[in-house]
């Protein structure tokens, strides 16, 4: 059985899916930007929206009773191929050692600059 997560303060786009899905322990957050909740708009450069787009997906799982530490995996896609470095600086700092597994594609992504999408393991934190 599955429940659908729909966190008031994330974006809501008008399109069909859902913020999270929780199966079992596990909970697949849908792909988030760069964007202010709010207006919709992409905020800044790579950094500001990879740390947006971070925020955006800690108010999701928030909504579920998890936190960023809870997270496994993160597939993430760049508009960019230059913007690895300062992409990787911003979640080195917001993502928590032992990081998750990661993969990194570089994708046309309209007006954003980066897409992310994680998985998230409820019963215990990474590294614990």
């Amino acid at each position: 059985m599955s429940t659908i997560i729909h966190a008031s303060a994330a974006p809501k786009f008008p399109l069909p899916f859902s913020h999270a899905v929780r199966a079992g322990d596990f909970l697949y957050v849908a792909g988030q930007v760069g964007v202010d909740p709010q207006t919709l708009e992409p905020i800044g450069g790579i950094k500001e929206q990879t740390e947006q787009c971070i925020r955006n997906i800690e108010v999701i799982l928030q909504e579920a009773g998890l936190i960023l530490d809870h997270i496994v995996k993160v597939t993430t896609h760049l508009a960019r191929v230059e913007d690895q470095p300062e992409y990787n600086e911003v979640y080195a700092r917001l993502i928590k050692q032992p990081y998750p597994a990661r993969i990194t594609v570089f994708s046309g992504l309209g007006p954003y600059l980066i897409e992310m999408e994680v998985l998230a393991y409820a019963p215990s934190i990474r590294g614990e």
